[in-house]
């Protein structure tokens, strides 16, 4: 029986590694979770929490999973990155020009990739290195979402109002939430729309605490660490502006409107000023043939599995990697350096989300 380990390190990752949960209980696998620099109250009673680097060693896992850029490297068994987002950057680039995404740390011994380009990109690496391998998975966040989630124009009936879900990343340099505020809360108090609004976890508590006041009969705000996929399909159409989260609403068939991006393209549809956004939101629902067209090509660029099975081409390729191509790589460079920042990292986290918990 293998054991498998979830290095946890953002709120993301927990809608990320589910689905792997529960590929590996279906396979009779045991599976358990780490959780350093964030809460782990997300964790329900059923899953096992290892709460110290001691519970990690003796749970001696044969794979870690992570979706960030950075493990331990003492941890027990292989690091696997499924990774935190679809392959693009914040600059409307592919990641074939993102220095960022591609960079080798020395941590990891399987990279299981989404997009061709991506795993193109990434098996060329590997042949350089020596010292890690690739497999084009897909992503295990999307199986929830491609197995069960209609896809197309929401079903609305007579007079229910057209939901916006509307999402926004942090950074002050591409972030809409202070700007839009206001905005949402005139079309929310409009009548004419329902909302759902959510932000990122890094994003300043003034402005979250604004959103929050804005919770109402048209407006229901989402906490950042809820899982946000059994949520995206309840919305016809997406609000965004450079998050990633906007190319996962894309997979239910369904149009995203942006304010300000720098993501730009033609399977969005983008405004400058905040008066642009309730037209440019009634244009969407109209689901524009060029633009929704475009939509999926970029979905087939970005993810072209359709089946909901990436969990389990995961755990095959880590299998595999066990199995047969472990022992032809070469060892990984010392690092030492980065191993003594690793290990101060570690502490760091350990105690950030110990004052979470207090």
């Amino acid at each position: 029986m293998r054991r498998y380990l979830f290095f946890v390190n953002q709120p993301y990752s927990y809608s990320i590694l589910r689905p792997l949960q529960d590929e590996i209980r279906r396979r009779g696998g045991e599976a358990a979770w780490f959780v350093a620099g964030c809460t782990a109250e997300p964790l329900g009673p059923d899953e096992r929490h290892l709460k110290t680097v001691k519970e990690v060693m003796e749970f001696n896992a044969d794979a870690t999973f992570v979706p960030g850029d950075w493990v331990p490297y003492f941890f027990p068994g292989i690091k696997v990155e499924v990774f935190h987002g679809m392959a693009r950057n914040k600059r409307g680039h592919s990641s074939e020009d993102e220095s960022d995404h591609y960079r080798i740390r020395g941590w990891f011994d399987l990279y299981c990739t989404h997009a061709e380009k991506d795993t193109a990109k990434f098996q060329q690496l590997a042949e350089l290195k020596q010292h890690f391998a690739v497999a084009r998975t897909g992503w295990p966040k999307l199986d929830p979402l491609l197995k069960n989630a209609a896809q197309g124009p929401r079903p609305r009936g007579q007079g229910e109002l057209p939901v916006v879900f509307y999402a926004s990343t942090f950074s002050r340099s591409v972030t809409s939430a202070p700007a839009l505020v206001k905005k949402i809360g005139e079309l929310a108090s409009s009548g004419r729309w329902k909302f759902i609004v959510t932000l990122h976890p890094k994003m300043e508590p003034a402005v979250v605490e604004q959103y929050r006041k804005l919770s109402g009969d048209h407006l229901r705000f989402v906490e950042s660490d809820e899982d946000l996929l059994p949520i995206l399909p309840e919305a016809d159409v997406m609000l965004c502006d450079t998050s990633s989260i906007m190319f996962e609403f894309m997979f239910l068939d369904r149009p995203v409107v942006t304010f300000r991006t720098k993501m730009p393209g033609p399977y969005l549809i983008d405004v400058d000023d905040e008066r642009d956004v309730e037209p440019a939101l009634e244009k969407a629902l109209n689901y524009p043939q060029d633009l929704m067209g475009e939509t999926r090509a970029l979905c087939n660029e970005l993810h072209s599995f359709r089946d909901g099975r990436s969990s389990e081409r995961v755990l095959d390729a880590v299998e595999d990697f066990l199995v047969n191509k472990q022992s032809g790589l070469k060892r990984k460079p010392l690092n030492l350096l980065r191993k003594v920042k690793v290990r101060r990292r570690l502490r760091r986290e350990l105690k950030h989300g110990l004052r979470q918990v207090q």
